[in-house]
């Protein structure tokens, strides 16, 4: 049989009793142990030093009612019992030291004796499972002339809620109101990608380390920081702005005036001081997209602040302060950067925490649709028409959009576009075939030609680039990706070769990468397009 442990405060009021009028009292801790439906095997009974006296005088008295129970006394010296932070550090240090037996006992913390203060405290230590116990309420009998009719009653509290279905699942269906927020109500099919905010959903509400989001341009990495900053502002997790930059846009001093701020007088041309983006983000959410475009001395400065919540502005001789949350977004692979020298390891280590790859509209193809019906109410939205498709319509263009056919270079920004023109396009709030198949000729020949800057193989190879396998393009777009990073071709070269460089005696980088491209006809110099 496993034994009953119940733990609580002495009730330096309730528990009060003098000579034997305390046995026509009310007293909880002793109606604790003398229930006949729980008998109580040990009481670990904690006490002010000051209360030794009625300490012993209640464990007397519990020994006489219930000779089973034993007691014991432990007294807690707590200076200021109304002190949060004392009485929660007090209470945490005895339930670490406490050596606890799930196996042989149950545990009970009884919560009616000690302050409001103290109450709570156990409340938190049971929930976060420092205290693997249950909530034990006492409460008084009827009362006669004679003293109390019986211990009075008893109530027990599960934290584990997961035993509770109603609540069960209410935490579930909230948990799937979320899910659905941060993919802003679309139906998305995608096994991988909902797995992924699944995931996200958690971490969003639990921490406030950073976040990485990896994908290709126009895959939703800005989107989806908004409705994360949107998620946790909801629930109060946070208070301040959300910021977003684009570090593509930074580019030499500016970079550290716009981030980080400057004084009055800093530099030329600054009239008047600036506070920068990480200090108007305090208490927010800094969102720094393409990460990877920013320099190593701004890079360093982003570390200092994110680990220490202090950075210095341009000029300034006193720190600033802003305490944020950052995610990061990027195209490239940082891991390749960091291995080239382009992107400080300490950095991506610190950001490289909650890692999440999105991906892009070419790999999500069964998500096509539900995104087509999404786009078409923001349309309608936005312009304040109705507009549909017809069935044909719709049949056409998603046998062309979910075809291998389709590159889609510029993810779900491309899609979005691709929408507003057959809607400007269509007549009477209907979207025919018509519109359709004109769209569907505009996208084949803008991919075909290489207007897109977002494929890069397009722009090299023009119509080339439709006699190379799915396989080889989607290859070769990746490796030109890297080596439009690259300010040479033997820096591309150890990026993309970075393990197995390591297996030969004299690794030819350059040669190697340069033997690869000629495969496909393009020379290194005509990358230097592609920058």
């Amino acid at each position: 049989m496993r034994k009953t442990v119940a733990i609580g405060f002495l009730g330096t009021v309730l528990d009060l009793g003098r000579r034997a009028r305390r046995w026509q009292k009310w007293r909880p801790t002793v109606s604790l142990c003398t229930q006949p439906d729980m008998p109580v095997d040990r009481l670990e009974l904690l006490y002010p030093p000051d209360y030794d006296r009625l300490a012993n005088r209640v464990r007397e008295d519990i020994v006489e009612l219930s000779p089973r129970t034993e007691v014991r006394l432990t007294p807690v010296e707590i200076g200021n019992p109304w002190d949060f932070e004392e009485v929660y550090a007090t209470l945490h240090d005895f339930a670490r030291g406490y050596a606890f037996d799930v196996d042989a006992e149950d545990y009970l913390v009884h919560i009616t004796t000690g302050t409001h203060v103290a109450q709570i405290c156990w409340f938190l230590l049971a929930e976060a499972r420092y205290l693997p116990a249950r909530l034990v309420q006492t409460s008084p009998p009827e009362h006669s002339d004679d003293g109390p009719k019986g211990p009075g009653e008893i109530s027990v509290i599960d934290l584990d809620l997961s035993r509770y279905d109603r609540i069960a699942q209410r935490f579930t269906r909230e948990r799937d109101e979320t899910v659905s927020f941060l993919k802003a109500g679309i139906a998305t099919r995608n096994a991988r990608f909902n797995a992924l905010i699944e995931q996200l959903e958690r971490v969003a509400v639990r921490s406030r380390a950073p976040m990485l989001l990896v994908g290709p341009t126009g895959a939703g990495k800005s989107f989806l920081a908004k409705r994360i900053y949107e998620l946790k502002h909801a629930r109060h997790k946070l208070a301040g702005p959300f910021v977003e930059i684009n570090c593509a846009t930074l580019r030499g001093d500016a970079a550290m005036s716009t981030l980080f701020g400057h004084v009055k007088g800093a530099f030329t041309g600054a009239q008047s001081a600036r506070a920068g983006l990480l200090r108007a983000a305090d208490a927010g959410l800094l969102f720094l997209d393409e990460i990877g475009e920013l320099g190593l001395d701004e890079q360093a400065m982003l570390l200092k602040a994110i680990e220490e919540k202090r950075f210095l502005p341009v000029g300034a001789d006193i720190e600033a302060t802003s305490d944020f949350q950052l995610i990061a977004g990027t195209h490239r692979d940082l891991q390749r950067m960091v291995s080239a020298g382009a992107f400080r390891e300490d950095l991506y280590a610190r950001i490289n925490l909650w890692t999440y790859d999105l991906p892009g509209l070419a790999d999500r193809r069964e998500d096509i649709e539900p995104n087509l019906d999404y786009e078409l109410d923001r349309f309608v939205e936005a312009n304040g028409e109705r507009v549909r498709f017809n069935v044909e319509a719709k049949r056409r263009y998603l046998d062309f959009a979910t075809s291998t056919h389709a590159l889609w270079p510029g993810n779900f920004r491309e899609l979005s576009a691709s929408v507003t023109r057959m809607a400007t396009l269509s007549d009477a709030g209907r979207i025919t075939e018509a519109n359709a198949v004109e769209e569907v000729t505009r996208l084949r020949r803008s991919w075909r030609s290489g207007d897109t800057e977002s494929s890069r193989v397009a722009v090299l190879l023009g119509e080339r680039a439709a006699e190379i396998d799915l396989f080889d393009r989607m290859q070769l777009e990746q490796v030109l990706r890297v080596c439009a990073a690259a300010t040479s071709i033997s820096e591309a070269g150890r990026a993309l070769f970075a393990v197995s460089r390591a297996n030969k005696k004299q690794p030819n980088d350059a040669d190697r990468l340069r033997k690869y491209l000629a495969r496909f006809g393009v020379e290194w110099d005509s990358i230097a397009s592609l920058r």
